[in-house]
Parts: C-alpha cells; structure tokens; sequence
C-alpha cells in the first residue's frame, strides 16, 4: 500500500466522522441517522469509483 492510498483512507475516515457528527448534532432517530449515514456512505462510494473510472486517483 503506498503512502498516498493511506492518506486517502485516513482522509475518507475524517470524512465520514465530520459527516457523522454534523448528523449527531441534529438529534434524529436511529431509523433516520442510519438512512442519513447510509446516503452519505453511498454519495463517497459512487464518487470513488467515477474518480477511479475517469483515471483521476
């Protein structure tokens, strides 16, 4: 694993926390924050992959 694949899972972890807890700050039901943290997850998966498919990371 290079160091720049490294850096970019580190940086997707920061992201998804900061996301995480901008949704904690709202207070919204578990049923509701999972459907929120499973959209999010989705908008970093799709955006991974076009990155990859257009050669850019």
């Amino acid at each position: 694993m290079t160091d720049n694949a490294i850096l970019m899972i580190i940086w997707s972890f920061g992201a998804l926390i900061l996301v995480g807890s901008a949704l904690a700050a709202y207070r919204l039901s578990w049923k509701r924050s999972i459907t929120f943290a499973l959209i999010w997850a989705s908008f970093f998966v799709v955006a991974t992959l076009l990155f990859r498919m257009l050669g850019m990371a």
